[in-house]
């Protein structure tokens, strides 16, 4: 199963820390999500389907799912707008870090081979991050990522209340084997699946 589109992460000075992927190709059609884990620890999945909220579910780990419309808007290259249930997030991305730089001239077939993800995942661990690893029910998962650029700025609300400014990932967000970056960031990525028989 493989999904191909961006991840947008994110934190915020309440605690509120916010995972986008909005997927213009994958085995779902074109589809958006949102996993938010609130200061608490308490994890949230927002997803537009049954089916394609049976699968995150299957893959990672929430105390709670919530169904209905997720849309992602790109008004202009720099900027995306998310709503989903109660999440309203206007981010604009900022330039493309030195990591992306290199990221991005890789070519796309070696930067998604498994083999070079999971080559790739021990110098991601000493960053402390994960390009591959086993997710839910034994299902192994590959992060293949193309591209990298920062979030230079955020304005989110949570039924209707302000989740606060713009902050780093932390604590590391616990729906999976991994978490976003640290730092807020738009992330280019190839994301693949493998679903044991």
């Amino acid at each position: 199963m493989r999904f191909d589109g961006w991840i947008l992460g994110v934190g915020t000075s309440s605690g509120t820390r916010v995972v986008v992927g909005h997927w213009p190709r994958s085995p779902f059609g074109p589809v958006s999500d949102v996993m938010v884990e609130h200061a608490d620890g308490h994890r949230l999945l927002l997803a537009p389907q049954p089916a394609v909220a049976e699968f995150i579910a299957t893959t990672y780990t929430f105390d709670q799912i919530t169904l209905g419309p997720v849309t992602v808007g790109r008004p202009d290259p720099v900027s995306w707008i998310v709503t989903a249930g109660p999440l309203n997030l206007h981010a604009h991305t900022g330039r493309r870090s030195s990591l992306g730089w290199l990221l991005h001239a890789l070519p796309a077939r070696l930067a998604a081979a498994p083999a070079w993800v999971g080559l790739m995942d021990l110098p991601a661990r000493l960053a402390g991050l994960r390009t591959c690893g086993t997710a839910g029910n034994g299902r192994t998962e590959w992060y293949a990522v193309h591209d990298l650029h920062t979030v230079a700025d955020l304005t989110a609300t949570w039924s209707g209340s302000p989740l606060g400014t713009l902050a780093p990932i932390r604590p590391p967000v616990t729906f999976g084997f991994a978490s976003v970056p640290p730092t807020p960031s738009l992330t280019r990525v190839t994301t693949t699946i493998a679903i044991p028989d």
